[in-house]
C-alpha cells in the first residue's frame, strides 16, 4: 500500500465489517480520515453505535453522522414496515435484488461524502461495497464505482479547474467476505465494534438469519474463525 500521508479522505462508515475494514485500509494507506455515517431511517440504532466505536478505535481525525430519513419514501426493509427476509438459501441470495435495498443509498451517501469532501479540500472518497459476497445491490458494482467516480470530476469546482482528480476506492469489491476479514484483522480492526444485522432483537442481539447475518456468518466460517457479534440464537 502506498502512503499519502498529507492527504484527506472521507470515509462512509455504517458500522458493518466492510466499513470498518475500509476505515483500516484507508489508515494504513496514510489517509488522514474523515469518517461519515448516515442516520437515514433505519430500522434500529445499533449500528449507528457501532460505527462511533469503530471510529473511536480508529482514532479518526473526526466523525460526523448526518441525519436523512429516507423513511420519507420508504421503499426498503431496511426504511419501511416491510418484513426482512430471513434464511434465504444461496440461489436467492444472487438472484434478484432483495427489498433491503435501500433505493439510491450508496449514490445518496457517496454524494454527500463529496460534498463535504469539497469542504475539507479531499479528492479521496473510501466505500465498503462488495460484488462478490453481496445481496444482489445494483449500487455495490465496479460499474457504479466508475460512473461516480466519473461524476465526482465533472460535477465539482476542482474536477471542472483541474485543480486535482476525484478518486472513489472501493478496495473491497473483489473480495469475498472471508478475504475481507482476514485483511482486517492484519490491519487490527476488531470486528466485535462492528454490527452487521437488519433485524437484531432489543439488546442488539444480531437474529442470525438475515441476508446479512448469513453472509458474515459464512465469511468467519470459511476463514476459520468464530464470529465475534453477539446473536440471539431465536
Amino acid at each position: 500500500m502506498g502512503t499519502n500521508t498529507s492527504r484527506r479522505a472521507v470515509v462512509l462508515v455504517s458500522g458493518g465489517l466492510d466499513s470498518a475494514t475500509i476505515l483500516a485500509i484507508a489508515k494504513a494507506e496514510g489517509f488522514e480520515t474523515y469518517a461519515l455515517s448516515f442516520d437515514y431511517g433505519q430500522r434500529h440504532r445499533f449500528e449507528l453505535a457501532a460505527a462511533t466505536r469503530v471510529c473511536a478505535a480508529a482514532e479518526v481525525k473526526r466523525h460526523i453522522v448526518v441525519s436523512l430519513d429516507l423513511r420519507a419514501f420508504g421503499g426498503s426493509a431496511l426504511t419501511d414496515d416491510i418484513a426482512v427476509p430471513k434464511d434465504r438459501s444461496e440461489d436467492d441470495l444472487t438472484n434478484g435484488i432483495p427489498v433491503t435495498y435501500v433505493p439510491a443509498r450508496n449514490t445518496i451517501f457517496l454524494s454527500v461524502a463529496l460534498g463535504w469532501a469539497e469542504v475539507l479540500g479531499a479528492s479521496d472518497l473510501f466505500i465498503g461495497v462488495n460484488a462478490v459476497d453481496y445481496s444482489g445491490y445494483p449500487d455495490c458494482r465496479p460499474e457504479f464505482i466508475a460512473a461516480f467516480r466519473q461524476l465526482a470530476n465533472l460535477a465539482t469546482k476542482s474536477g471542472v479547474e483541474g485543480s486535482d482528480e476525484w478518486h472513489v476506492h472501493a478496495p473491497l469489491i473483489s473480495l469475498t467476505k472471508a478475504q475481507i476479514i482476514r485483511c482486517g484483522l492484519v490491519l487490527g480492526v476488531d470486528y466485535g465494534l462492528t454490527h452487521s444485522c437488519y433485524d437484531p432483537n432489543e439488546q442488539g442481539q444480531a437474529c442470525g438469519h438475515c441476508d446479512s447475518c448469513n453472509l458474515r456468518l459464512k465469511g468467519f466460517a470459511e476463514a476459520g474463525l468464530p464470529d465475534p457479534a453477539p446473536y440471539c440464537h431465536a
